[in-house]
């Protein structure tokens, strides 16, 4: 069969990444929007693969009791798939039926990629299911095309598709994603932080240029430097606005963090993920110990360490990005203790263990370690670094469940084991979902 052809499958089971599993004469094919339980009839879109095909649904013969009027109109079965915007994937199913899908998404990736025996929970957040998993997006993506057209990009495509409505946005980012215009192809990102004012950061795709001699000797003429000024002004404003400091709040702890920079996209994850975190340790830290917090932003979870540890608490936050360090700092200001440090977190780990001090590598020893790595997840090498310090308590924060199965098993291998694996529903109507696993050392490996 080739791409575009039609046939109707049966779909069984749920698959890593939004995606459901059908199977066409033995061969498996991936579709989205869909459920398992359900007959669809597919258009075919992939078909080289020799182990799976890929499709897309395009009317529903036998539907699951689980599905529902998606809570995007623009994205339901009805719109064509080319038209249905993304973001919003398991929008066509009920609440509690999404997250026994993605629990059993972590469970099927933590037993067979991971090879381990732990059995998750999942938490929903506060407040969710009243507002039935809405309006908690402080974080929003329009991109621009060429034509100057607004909105997200259609599912797995880069296709700009304008929308009305926003329903996964907190209501004051929905209405100013009305009215905005953008000058020039790329992005425009709607941030509300805790004072309630949305933000607009531009970023254009073009890049800062200078008028350049051109083959021959020729000088740029007059409309082409004008040209370039006018993207120099673009990048320019862009930057100052990506580089705007706010504020966020968690509790009675306020954080400053640029509008540009990174923080939890749903406005009750912060505080939901620090609770998770702050039951995965022990009751109280050892505030002679040595602390850390790895792929630390703004110096959220090092908030916590310190929390427990007490205001002596002698602990580390290790960012790449220069500007989220700068803002650790002065948001772990209180503890007289704490460091913020820019650097990748293999190679900081790499240069402590060759230059640690054996007084430090004993309170290394007595210390803790969060961990909240990217989509990627950590690695073999990161992971391997940690055990090797050999800290008393381990709990790694997880946005991806199959990076998540991958380190456990190295961590594994490496002397800690997964005590207790807790599922968060951080992106409801979506297909992501957020993990906290407490890991602990096996008896005898330190």
């Amino acid at each position: 069969m080739q791409p575009g052809d039609q046939v109707e499958l049966d779909i069984t089971a749920v698959a890593h990444g939004g995606v459901f599993v059908g199977r066409h004469e033995g061969r498996v094919v991936f579709v989205p929007d869909t459920l398992p339980g359900e007959r669809v009839r597919v258009q075919l879109t992939q078909t080289g693969e020799k182990s799976f095909w890929r499709g897309e649904a395009l009317e529903v013969r036998d539907a699951s009791p689980h599905r529902r009027a998606h809570v995007w109109r623009a994205a339901d079965i009805d719109t064509p798939p080319e038209r249905r915007p993304g973001g919003a994937d398991f929008g066509h199913i009920d609440l509690t039926h999404q997250r026994t899908l993605k629990l059993d998404v972590l469970q099927d990736a933590l037993a067979r990629m991971g090879g381990l025996d732990v059995t998750p929970e999942m938490v929903p957040v506060p407040g969710d299911d009243e507002r039935d998993g809405l309006r908690w997006r402080t974080r929003v993506s329009l991109h621009v095309d060429e034509e100057g057209r607004i909105g997200p990009y259609a599912a797995r495509s880069h296709t700009v598709i304008p929308v009305d409505d926003l329903p996964l946005a907190v209501a004051p980012i929905e209405r100013l994603a009305a009215t905005v215009h953008a000058s020039a192809p790329g992005r425009i990102d709607l941030v509300r932080p805790a004072d309630g004012r949305v933000r607009i950061v531009p970023r254009p795709a073009e890049r800062r240029r200078q008028p350049v001699r051109r083959r021959g000797g020729r000088r740029p003429d007059e409309t082409e430097r004008r040209a370039a000024q006018a993207v120099a002004a673009r990048v320019k404003h862009a930057d100052e606005a990506a580089r705007e400091v706010v504020m966020e709040r968690v509790g009675d702890r306020d954080f400053r963090v640029d509008a540009g920079g990174f923080w939890q996209v749903h406005d009750r994850a912060a505080a939901t993920l620090t609770g998770l975190v702050t039951a995965a340790l022990p009751d109280a830290l050892d505030p002679e110990a040595l602390h850390l917090d790895l792929y630390g932003g703004v110096g959220l979870f090092a908030t916590v360490l310190g929390g427990l540890a007490g205001r002596a608490a002698r602990m580390v936050s290790v960012e790449s990005d220069a500007r989220a360090t700068e803002h650790a700092g002065e948001n772990l200001a209180e503890w007289v203790g704490a460091r913020a440090e820019t650097s990748r977190v293999d190679r900081w780990l790499a240069q402590l263990r060759a230059t640690a001090s054996p007084r430090e590598l004993q309170r290394l020893r007595d210390g803790a370690v969060i961990l909240d790595p990217p989509r990627s997840g950590a690695g073999a090498a990161v992971v391997r670094d940690i055990a090797a310090l050999a800290p008393a308590s381990v709990v790694y924060v997880a946005c991806d469940p199959i990076a998540l199965a991958r380190d456990l098993k190295t961590f594994r291998e490496a002397g800690y084991e997964a005590s207790a694996v807790t599922a968060v529903d951080l992106f409801p109507n979506s297909h992501h979902i957020e993990a906290v696993a407490a890991l602990t050392p096996v008896a005898g490996s330190r």
